[in-house]
């Protein structure tokens, strides 16, 4: 996958922020340490002196190369096991005086081998994520600001009110985000416009992106007019949008059903929803269809994993939109 330049150069700058950050503290311990137990500043001195000599054997060999390089190699382990011993007995931890990288496999450096290493691919992702995101006409929303108030209280045939149901779902969500991993199940919201869907979906991004992981959140329309630009060549920038939604820690469809009908759109849809099941990610999808529309809609291997493969929500009341602008609070 490509990626913009203000992508790839805002990871990079990351990593470099990361290796300088582990180095200097690395160096602050160790003029801490140098001063607390000289003996240590002398052990280093003579590491430094035994590098020196090896690098000069390792160039020139002569004599009896093979003996010389494990008489030196001896001296540099036995060094090395003299100050993890110092250290702990003056109360440090053995390993105090190493470079503690973000991450040990690339050293902070972003590659191994001439390869992007996987801490620096978690970084691209996390920051075209963000910049995905950030073109966005959605607001995140939080738990706290959804209003319960709103829902009646009166029982219906179920012996059950809509207040009632709408605080089950709510609990639902809010516990959905803080129990959330990369193993959590998909989440279809289903209901009438202004029942809360997007509000819900989107308090659960916020508290989601607040743990750490990356999600993708718009409109489903916004999402696949990129996708079909980027698709046929009209798009002038090096976004690839359909990556980020397939790969994205979570990701979340609002509104899905409001986009005009197209066979593209179907096939992104079901690629987008498929290709996530089959990697174990998960989506949470919002729509003011019903069941008989969907079916209407989509064709039956969309309805399918919607209805059967997500946990199903289903959102009731009256629309609070209305309600608020009755109420004079619009």
């Amino acid at each position: 996958m490509s990626y913009d330049k203000a992508v790839f150069e805002k990871a990079e700058r990351e990593i470099s922020s990361r290796r300088i950050s582990a180095e200097t503290s690395a160096q602050i311990r160790l003029e801490e340490i140098e001063q607390k137990i000289p003996e240590i500043s002398e052990i280093n001195r003579e590491l430094a002196n035994t590098s020196i000599e090896l690098s000069s054997l390792i160039l020139e060999r002569k004599g009896d190369f093979e003996k010389n390089f494990e008489e030196l190699k001896l001296r540099n382990l036995q060094g090395q096991e003299m100050i993890k011993n110092l250290l702990k007995t003056n109360g440090y931890p053995e390993d105090y005086l190493e470079v503690k990288y973000f991450c040990p496999k690339c050293q902070d450096k972003g590659y191994i081998n001439g390869q992007r290493c996987e801490c620096f691919k978690k970084l691209l992702w996390k920051y075209a994520t963000e910049q995905l995101n950030a073109n966005s006409q959605m607001m995140l929303c939080s738990f706290e600001t959804f209003n319960l108030d709103y829902y009646s209280k009166i029982p219906d045939g179920s012996g059950l009110s809509d207040y009632e149901k709408m605080k089950n779902v709510y609990n639902h969500c809010k516990n959905y985000a803080k129990n959330f991993s990369l193993k959590s199940p998909s989440i279809f919201m289903l209901g009438l416009t202004g029942l809360g869907k997007t509000h819900l979906s989107f308090a659960i991004a916020k508290e989601v992106i607040e743990k750490g992981y990356n999600v993708a959140y718009d409109s489903a329309v916004n999402y696949l007019r990129a996708i079909e630009k980027e698709h046929f060549g009209r798009s002038d920038n090096d976004k690839d949008t359909l990556q980020i939604l397939l790969n994205t820690d979570l990701l979340i469809l609002d509104d899905l059903g409001a986009e005009y009908e197209s066979g593209f759109y179907v096939s992104t849809i079901y690629n987008i929803i498929n290709t996530r099941l089959n990697k174990g990610l998960p989506t949470i999808i919002n729509s003011n269809l019903t069941p008989a529309e969907l079916q209407k809609r989509y064709d039956d291997r969309i309805v399918s994993r919607l209805l059967a493969m997500y946990d199903y929500l289903r959102f009731f009341g009256n629309d609070i939109r209305q309600i608020k602008k009755m109420n004079g609070e619009m």
